[in-house]
């Protein structure tokens, strides 16, 4: 299982994965591991992040930058439509969603793509990254998302990673990300007991600012609040620079740069480095721009103190989310333990004299500066992923935004609750109860609307469906869970029906039983990353009729009953007065029924519990359907499998265009004597035809057109490299031949003299080593001969591969004869001792028996063995 992080912001791009040795940051085919978030689309088919940087300035309609900013709001959006013309590429309605997308000029066509598609296709382009670095596929992963994202927001960037075919485990916000790689691997953080260490998070990327304040105790953070501006970035300070040269050198050079975009996009690209050069040199600095427009060159300069004068208005922005994470939270600047930032923006000095002057403390840059996010996101891919073993770390967000419910009761006034608080913990879950005779709608919205930077407050609409009244025709108990999930979205998980099912049962006794505990209904198994955060919640429907006073006493017990948290499903079967008044009728009944029934039997009433899963409809703003997102992710495997035909497609005609090339400046001097002059006449002008057919008609054709191209040129061209390969090894494969040959015969002449090493040879062998030595001879004179006689520019009449056949024959045949090792002579027996005088005399006498049985039972009796003669040990060794 893949265990990927990915940080998708404006303008860059980066993937971190987890390894057995901790989290590192790939790098992509151009060993950078920044990949810039750009999508251009030509004609034939797309380029995306780095191939697609150099086209933002020479294909610009067709070139998508800057869409971060699009995604999930609708078109009529005045942020969008303020945006539209600092954009180079057009952008349009999308008719399903009523969200910005883009038209470009692919494949010949004009195409609209949705933001989400977009998205879409940077996601497979890191996808590819991931997948090149680990050798395997990728599928599972953890995506960044800044943390003032609304709900539609959230679901518009969940569909892209739906479709670039990535499982999207969770969408993890920026400063939560960056606070887990912070805290993870701190080992003096405090016990839960004590006082937390709480840092503050600044992050000011390209496009938006965003400020969280997150308390840390071992093995937990939890973000206390997070504030932020999601129109100032990097960016906005470029725009203003870009502002300030374009009116400069248009009274100084007399020429409009904002009238010409390719001419505003060079000057984005300068401005960029300069404010890059400002923070970190406080002297004048310049732009030059070589024929910037209308043939011109420009030159300007500027100085720190005059750019931070133009930003003022910018910097004074700065501040106001900085105060306000003091003021949500409740903190003072002594209970801050450090302010971290990250960021590209962050390294603007400014920025670092501002948070000294609002928390009085010096800004850390522990953390890395662009890395920090994928690096987090991984961490937690790895944390929900069971692939690796992570240390147990608790993360509690929070939800950024207010959230509210209403509905609509019969006969009274609309419903209305606030049910997720601002920076109310998530995910979360919260279970209320309706009563309803028929379907019902909830709509979610946005509390305060004036906190969004946001045009609508709406989250969606859900329709209860199936709900029908009870038997007395009075409403049935609904019960609702609705959840803010992992990825910070809000939804209806569950609704269910309960139903109260009376039972009258025979029970021996003197006393009746009142009551039974109702059992807990089963809660979904598709919500279990949260339920022991989930807190129960039961509200009274407020459009009962008034002519049900007499149930509200119950229905109160119910609701105070369920109001405690950890048994969201355990309803009450009735009040304590109805009880008690159950219980006296069951004895006043008792009383009664002795005269009727056996003795020592009554009956009583049995309450059981039945919960009925009640199907939900909902409709969500600006939803793309499941429908719509299939055909999206089967348009985004069509064009994988375009781009893929047109890489190979290319590979095959750069192999042409090289071909010809090479080729060519070889035929003059390299390969000059091993093809003739009326040969190198006719394949040269072959070579310049093909040459201005790859520039003109063949500029784009199939993939099987440059292969025949190719073998054409090759089945004439070949010969000539082979004539020059072989010349160039032949006298060598020669020298080898001859080697072997002459070896051999000084082999021969050796065993005709008999020489003492080979004696022992066999004559047979001798003669078969001979007869080959001269058959291999007479071939190897009479080649040498020929080839000598041949012209370089003929082919060769033997082959170096022919010469290694012959030279591969001769050893393997004489090698073996020449190497037969000599026989081991045989062993003679050793000649006999002479016998000592003392033998003589102990031996026995001719004719004088021996009693053998008598010596061994002597050597018995004195735990000895009869010795043994030499001649015995003698035959015993050769035995």
């Amino acid at each position: 299982m893949s265990v990927i992080g990915y940080d998708i912001g404006n303008v860059s791009c980066y993937t971190a994965i987890a390894r057995q040795g901790g989290i590192e940051t790939v790098a992509n085919e151009f060993s950078d591991r920044n990949t810039p978030a750009i999508v251009s689309l030509t004609t034939k088919e797309r380029a995306i992040g780095s191939a697609a940087k150099s086209q933002i300035v020479s294909n610009y309609k067709n070139t998508i930058s800057n869409f971060k900013r699009l995604i999930g709001r609708p078109f009529e959006d005045e942020y969008v439509q303020n945006l539209i013309p600092t954009l180079p590429y057009k952008v349009v309605k999308v008719p399903s969603t009523g969200g910005a997308g883009v038209q470009v000029l692919y494949c010949g066509e004009q195409t609209v793509f949705s933001i989400e598609q977009v998205f879409g296709m940077l996601l497979t382009k890191l996808k590819t990254i991931a997948e090149v670095n680990l050798k395997k596929p990728v599928q599972d992963c953890v995506v960044s998302v800044p943390s003032f994202y609304t709900d539609t927001e959230r679901r518009s960037l969940y569909s892209a990673t739906r479709i670039a075919g990535l499982n999207c485990l969770r969408l993890f916000n920026d400063t939560t990300a960056v606070a887990l790689a912070y805290g993870i691997y701190k080992q003096d953080l405090p016990v839960p007991e004590e006082k937390p260490r709480i840092v503050v998070f600044v992050d000011i990327g390209h496009s938006a600012m965003q400020v969280a304040a997150v308390a840390f105790n071992k093995g937990k953070l939890k973000v206390l609040g997070t504030t932020f501006d999601p129109y100032l970035g990097g960016r906005d300070f470029d725009r203003i620079m870009v502002e300030h040269f374009a009116t400069e050198f248009k009274g100084k050079y007399r020429i409009d740069v904002k009238t010409n975009k390719r001419a505003e996009l060079r000057l984005f690209t300068e401005c960029e480095k300069l404010k890059k050069q400002l923070s970190s040199n406080s002297g004048n600095m310049t732009l030059n721009i070589e024929c910037l427009m209308d043939d011109k060159d420009v030159r300007g300069s500027m100085n720190r103190s005059d750019f931070e004068e133009l930003c003022s208005s910018l910097i004074k922005r700065v501040e106001v989310p900085l105060q306000q994470i003091l003021v949500d939270c409740k903190l003072k600047n002594e209970d801050i333990y450090a302010v971290e930032i990250i960021g590209g923006a962050t390294r603007m000095p400014f920025v670092k004299q501002t948070i000294h002057k609002v928390f009085k403390k010096e800004a850390s840059t522990t953390l890395n500066a662009d890395e920090a996010v994928a690096r987090g996101c991984a961490l937690q891919c790895a944390m929900l992923s069971p692939t690796f073993k992570v240390r147990d770390f608790t993360v509690l967000e929070c939800c950024p935004y207010s959230v509210t419910l209403l509905w609509k009761a019969p006969m009274e006034d609309d419903g209305e609750m606030e049910i997720f608080p601002v920076h109310h913990q998530a995910p979360f879950s919260k279970m209320l109860t309706f009563y309803r005779k028929e379907h019902f709608a909830i709509q979610a919205k946005y509390t305060d609307p004036k906190a969004l930077n946001y045009p609508s407050s709406d989250i969606g609409t859900f329709l209860i469906n199936n709900v029908a009244p009870t038997k007395e025709g009075e409403g049935s108990k609904i019960k609702v869970k609705v959840r803010i999930n992992i990825h910070g979205i809000f939804a209806i998980t569950q609704a269910s029906l309960v139903e109260k099912i009376e039972e009258v049962a025979a029970v021996n006794g003197d006393e009746p039983m009142e009551t039974e505990d109702a059992a807990k209904a089963p809660q979904q198994n598709g919500d279990q990353e949260n339920q022991n955060n989930e807190s129960p919640m039961e509200t009274q429907d407020s459009g009962r009729a008034k002519e049900e006073k007499a149930k509200k006493d119950e229905e109160k017990s119910v609701q105070d009953e369920t109001m405690n948290e950890k048994q969201e499903e355990a309803p009450t079967n009735g009040s304590k007065e109805e009880m008690e008044t159950n219980a006296n009728q069951n004895r006043s009944e008792d009383k009664n029924s002795k005269e009727k029934l056996p003795e020592k039997e009554v009956k009583k009433k049995k309450n059981k519990i039945k919960t009925i899963s009640l199907p939900i409809a909902s409709e969500s703003f600006m939803q793309i359907h499941e429908k719509e997102l299939e055909g999206m992710f089967e348009m985004e495997g069509k064009m994988i499998m375009n781009d893929k035909q047109e890489c190979e497609k290319a590979e095959v005609r750069n192999a042409v265009e090289e071909y010809v090339y090479d080729m060519r400046g070889k035929l003059y001097e390299k390969y000059e004597k091993y093809i003739t002059e009326d040969d190198r006449s006719s394949f040269t002008l072959t070579l310049e035809d093909t040459e201005n057919w790859l520039y003109e008609e063949g500029e784009d054709e199939r993939k099987q057109v440059y292969i025949d191209k190719l073998a054409s040129l090759k089945a004439f061209g070949d010969p000539i490299v082979k004539r020059f390969t072989e010349a160039q090894t032949r006298p060598a494969a020669f020298d080898q031949l001859g080697s072997a040959l002459q070896k051999f015969s000084k082999f021969l002449h050796q065993c005709s003299e008999q020489d003492e090493k080979y004696v022992h040879i066999e004559k047979k062998d001798v003669e078969k080593v001979e007869t080959l030595l001269n058959t291999t001879q007479q071939w190897y004179n009479e080649k040498l001969q020929k080839q000598s006689t041949l012209p370089t520019s003929s082919d060769p009449i033997v082959t170096v591969s022919d010469i290694s056949a012959k030279l591969k024959i001769l050893e393997s045949t004489c090698k073996p004869i020449m190497n037969t090792p000599k026989p081991k002579p045989k062993e003679e027996q050793p000649p006999p001792a002479p016998e000592t005088k003392e033998e003589e005399k102990s031996k026995p006498k001719e004719g004088t028996p021996v009693d053998g049985e008598e010596a061994q039972k002597d050597a018995a009796e004195n735990n000895k063995t009869p010795e043994k003669s030499e001649a015995d040990k003698m035959d015993m060794d050769l035995d």
